[in-house]
């Protein structure tokens, strides 16, 4: 349980730095307790600088960063980079590693290598990111990257490849835990099923909050308190 009166959320970013240092302006560090719902990098601007700060948020401030798919399939990468190269890179992870290492390094270097360098150079930020929780419960609220098996008795049940992929499964059941469910993952604009809005998806005491920022749409940073949703941020390129 946070000592602090109020949670700041923020909601998938994928790179975008420069919506994420606004986004922050608008953090209130004394009060506020600052939650990554997952996937720092792939796809935007700049993923090593995401990840970083986002580090040293969570080691200087006491900021929750929760793993996000995203982050599994950087280190499924790094585990095994020939067999999951292909997966990662389409799903934006080259840009990643070219924001750690350079431009056009898949034409100079083999997946295997890449791994190597990632390694030598980023252990620290790699060892970090392994150990990220998978959801993070504060008040009555269950903050986590993707959703939960409603269809378990106990949704601290659910697997951790649910607490990352999980979609429509989680979105159209029944909530019963009692829990707002705070989560990002599935870009609202899907959500809202009109591909255009991205303001948040409020549904069954489900509250996705990924704006789609990479993709043209807004990051979030949403604040609660013990009374419910306070106030949402909004930053859009």
């Amino acid at each position: 349980m946070s000592v602090k009166d109020e949670v700041f959320v923020v909601g998938d970013v994928h790179g975008e730095i420069t919506l994420l240092k606004k986004l922050l302006e608008k953090w209130d560090r004394e009060k506020q307790q600052l939650i990554f719902i997952g996937d720092l990098g792939d796809r935007g601007e700049n993923s090593k600088a995401c990840f970083l700060l986002a580090k040293e948020l969570v080691e200087k401030h006491g900021a929750i960063y929760l793993k996000g798919n995203h982050e599994a399939i950087l280190l499924n990468f790094i585990a095994n980079p020939e067999e999951f190269a292909g997966n990662y890179f389409l799903n934006g992870g080259l840009g990643s590693l070219e924001s750690f290492l350079h431009e056009h390094i898949n034409e100079e270097y083999s997946p295997t290598e890449i791994a190597l360098m990632m390694k030598h150079y980023y252990k620290d930020l790699l060892a970090f990111l392994a150990e990220l929780p998978l959801y993070y419960e504060w008040d009555q609220y269950v903050f986590v990257h993707a959703g939960v098996d409603l269809g378990k008795k106990d949704w601290h049940d659910s697997t951790e490849e649910d607490f990352l992929w999980i979609r429509e499964p989680f979105h159209k059941k029944k909530n019963r835990t009692g829990k707002t469910i705070v989560f990002g993952h599935t870009p609202t604009f899907y959500l809202h099923g009109d591909n255009d809005r991205s303001d948040l998806w409020i549904s069954d005491d489900k509250i996705g909050i990924d704006g789609g920022a990479v993709y043209g749409g807004s990051l979030h940073g949403v604040v609660f308190d013990k009374n419910g949703l306070k106030e949402d941020h909004i930053i859009q390129k």
